[in-house]
């Protein structure tokens, strides 16, 4: 018989630990081994009970779940899903090694609470299959100044999911804007936190970054992010493209969906476009790639070694989509040779 998951619930109020206890045992494939109500107490029953994921607040006492996971992640490099507050301190949590997050739900609404639960137990099975990487282990060189280079492709198309967030700040933080045509990408992320990782994108890399708005023009030095709960195409504007938002049943899944990204990129762009598939689990994306390959667009997966979850990819690439794969830091130079 198949062990079950191991989970550490960490949160410094009794009855939301009770209640994110409660409902990831509904799951018979996960088992609650203990909960913790700070950091201290959680890094001893790390030690006891050998988790296999932990989930765990941002707000704490004695010690917030930040600096917890920058001490911890070194020495335990175990899969962390942050549940807590809207707020720029899920980003830092996932600099630090996080592998996923969701935002605590109001338990006076009961309408949310079903799919809250739903939600963290499916990500709980997904960290459990990922790869950790500690910050100590992810460098990332200063990009030198670089003139544009003369290319016919108009675009660079993205697509992400668990893990991304971190993959794409450190694939942007690689590529100097005036060196490459406009990005369009895809994050699978809920709303407010799409347009909260586009501020944090913009002020913390030298690309000018927002969340994309139908009608905005893609060109060079500016990336354009889906909204979390929008799909996002492309259309041909002139010689260039812009981008159309719009509301919309799921996809492969998933609202953003890449595939839908991906496929209206195929349709619209063909040859003039580069497509990026990056960690994430699932199969969005691949559908789409195989597409923009076919009309002559170059395509890029991110390698297992260097995914969080070599999901999105691999399905990409046994689809036959991917022409190449290579580890994140990689990405830049493969995409020059293919500009």
């Amino acid at each position: 018989m198949k062990s079950r998951i191991k989970v550490l619930v960490v949160d410094d109020s009794l009855l939301f630990r009770t209640f994110i206890s409660k409902g990831i045992s509904t799951d018979p494939a996960l088992e609650v081994v203990a909960t913790a109500n700070d950091p201290f107490d959680a890094r001893d029953k790390i030690i006891r009970y050998n988790p296999d994921v932990m989930v765990c607040d941002v707000e704490m006492p004695r010690m917030n779940g930040i600096e917890f996971l920058r001490r911890l992640l070194p020495q335990h490099p175990l899969p962390v899903v942050i549940v807590s507050a809207v707020s720029q301190a899920v980003f830092e949590a996932m600099s630090v090694g996080a592998v996923d997050f969701m935002t605590k739900p109001d338990m006076s609404a009961l309408g949310r609470i079903e799919p809250f639960v739903e939600e963290l137990i499916q990500k709980i099975h997904i960290a459990a299959k990922a790869t950790v990487v500690s910050p100590a282990m992810t460098v990332i060189e200063p990009v030198p100044h670089a003139e544009r280079m003369s290319t016919d492709k108009k675009l660079i198309a993205i697509g992400a999911s668990t893990g991304g967030t971190e993959a794409i700040y450190n694939l942007l933080k690689l590529m100097h804007p005036q060196r490459y045509p406009g990005l369009v990408i895809v994050q699978h992320i809920p709303p407010v936190f799409s347009t909260m990782f586009a501020e944090r994108l913009n002020r913390f890399t030298a690309w000018m970054v927002k969340e994309a708005e139908t009608g905005d023009i893609i060109e060079p030095g500016k990336v354009l992010m889906a909204p979390g709960d929008r799909h996002i195409r492309i259309r041909k504007f002139g010689s260039g493209y812009k981008v159309v938002c719009s509301q919309g049943e799921k996809v492969s899944g998933h609202c953003p969906s890449v595939d839908v990204l991906f496929e209206s990129v195929a349709k619209e762009a063909g040859k003039e476009a580069l497509g990026v598939i990056l960690t994430g689990m699932g199969y969005d994306g691949a559908r789409g790639m195989l597409a923009m390959r076919r009309r002559g667009a170059r395509t890029i997966g991110q390698n297992e070694e260097s995914s969080v979850v070599y999901g999105m990819p691999r399905a990409a690439y046994e689809l036959g989509a991917v022409e190449k794969q290579a580890a994140l830091q990689n990405i830049p130079r493969l995409i020059n040779a293919m500009l």
